[in-house]
């Protein structure tokens, strides 16, 4: 094993927990139906009437062979009539020369049968961040609440190190009261919530993510373990580099391109090679190969944010410009009040427009360097300037802004080299006090609160936007506190 000495690293029971299928199962739940045996998907229609498919149960990944992401028109049936998707056949069968082997009635039959019984629902993400709430009070009882760290909403870090012996004080085995505790998490989880959920366990954060995406979710008890001394045989076989934690597609081709194929070849590759080749990152996924993580579930990092976005598919194609524009300055707006809350301002704000399937045009964008603003209107103006500059027409179906570059916002600074007299001053300062006074109402009142007449044409979003939880429907948030 080379490089390391595991003695001398931090040895603690991390377990890393993931909700099997969350929004599925949870819709499964609601229904009465078994998460597991259920065909069921998680498809937004609201904001997207081509239907985009957040999330699907295991049964249906399996029947229909598609992950949780995805579009309706890529199933192999139509769900509004629930037959067979012909035309998504020919588009995936043709061989060299172009022609199309039919599929045989056996397996028309078969996906007619299961999309019969197939449950399609929308998403309702207050119930997902409601049940989440539950499981994290659930997991708060085997250790504290300092000892968790979320990852996602359906996704923790446990520390249980010090929990063990009071849970498990007569077992002397160490790895055998970590398992034990795992267990009696998911009889827990299962019994006060219907949900199935996965546990990785290992000595460190890293070890313990790894062994639930590479191994617990294919075993039957849906626990796995990975100790130091089980890296050269658990985390360097691991096959597919886009397998392991924090190498995607772009940094497995990086590596290709120095030489380095596997995990078993960059734990074992020359740290000096890779840090000069792959920089700090490379070193990183170095260490991380070999077991090494000397990350603390107490550090609870929090990212600083460098941009606020906002995006949205629409709920139709929009041919007129003016419904874009409307469109536009409400994303702008959002984005505005976003940048007041975190007393931020933006030196950069970018666009983009993406247009239907229907009408094959590429994606226009744009980005400019601007005066450091939190205002409405200024944002409002750039991105419109932006817009007018780049639109052609079409039909537009995705919207997307970000100000990024973001700096503090503490005072304003006048320029030396401006010709700004005391009025343009005054009316500056005036349209801040009418902003801060809107944002105060809406803070209090909700966003909705006070709205510019332009909700009322045809083609703005906000009213309807407002009433959704990440894009989508917030269906559920009833008595969540």
């Amino acid at each position: 094993m080379g490089y390391f000495d595991y003695s001398l690293e931090p040895r603690r029971a991390i377990l890393f927990e993931d909700v099997k299928s969350n929004y599925a199962s949870i819709e499964c739940n609601q229904l009465g139906l078994d998460p597991l045996t259920t065909s069921l998907c998680v498809m937004s229609r609201a904001d997207n009437s081509n239907g985009l498919i957040l999330a699907s149960s295991p049964t249906f990944k399996k029947v229909f062979g598609k992950s949780n992401v995805g579009r309706s028109h890529e199933l192999p049936f139509y769900p509004e009539t629930r037959k067979f998707n012909y035309q998504r056949w020919d588009k995936t069968h043709r061989d060299f020369y172009g022609n199309v082997e039919p599929p045989s009635p056996e397996y028309v039959r078969f996906i007619e049968d299961w999309a019969r019984k197939t449950y399609i629902v929308p998403p309702r993400m207050g119930l997902y961040i409601k049940s989440n709430i539950k499981v994290l009070k659930i997991l708060a009882t085997f250790t504290s609440m300092a000892e968790i760290h979320p990852y996602s909403i359906d996704e923790s870090f446990l520390d249980v190190t010090e929990s063990l012996d009071f849970f498990f004080p007569d077992e002397l085995d160490y790895y055998k009261k970590m398992d034990k505790m795992a267990q009696m998490i998911q009889r827990a989880v299962y019994r006060q919530t219907g949900l199935y959920i996965t546990i990785g366990m290992g000595d460190n954060p890293l070890l313990a993510k790894l062994a639930m995406d590479n191994y617990a979710k294919h075993n039957d008890n849906m626990r796995a373990l990975i100790r130091y001394e089980d890296v050269e045989e658990k985390v360097w076989s691991i096959e597919e580099m886009t397998d392991f934690w924090g190498i995607g597609k772009r940094t497995k081709r990086n590596f290709a391109k120095i030489g380095v194929h596997s995990i078993r070849e960059l734990a074992n590759a020359d740290p000096d090679f890779i840090k000069r080749e792959m920089k700090t990152i490379g070193l990183q996924q170095f260490f991380h190969a070999n077991g090494i993580d000397e990350t603390s579930i107490h550090d609870h990092y929090s990212k600083a944010s460098t941009s606020f976005g906002n995006s949205q598919i629409l709920p139709r194609d929009y041919i007129r410009q003016e419904e874009v524009e409307i469109v536009l300055k409400e994303m702008c707006e959002q984005v505005a009040v976003r940048l007041r809350k975190a007393k931020k301002e933006c030196v950069n704000i970018s666009f983009f427009v993406g247009f239907s399937m229907k009408e094959p045009r590429p994606t226009i964008s744009a980005s400019r360097k601007i005066d450091p603003t939190n205002s409405t209107a200024e944002l409002q103006n750039r991105v419109i300037r932006l817009f007018r500059e780049s639109y052609e027409g079409g039909s537009v179906r995705n919207i997307g802004i970000s100000a990024n570059g973001l700096i503090d916002a503490p005072f304003h600074l006048i320029s030396l080299f401006e010709n700004t007299d005391d009025k343009e001053i005054e009316q500056q300062r005036q349209e801040e006090k009418i902003q801060d006074a809107i944002d105060a109402i809406r803070q209090k009142q909700g966003f909705t609160s006070i709205q510019k007449a332009t909700v009322l044409k045809a083609g703005s979003r906000a009213i309807a936007r407002s009433k959704l939880i990440g894009g989508h429907s917030a269906g559920g948030l009833e008595g969540l506190e």
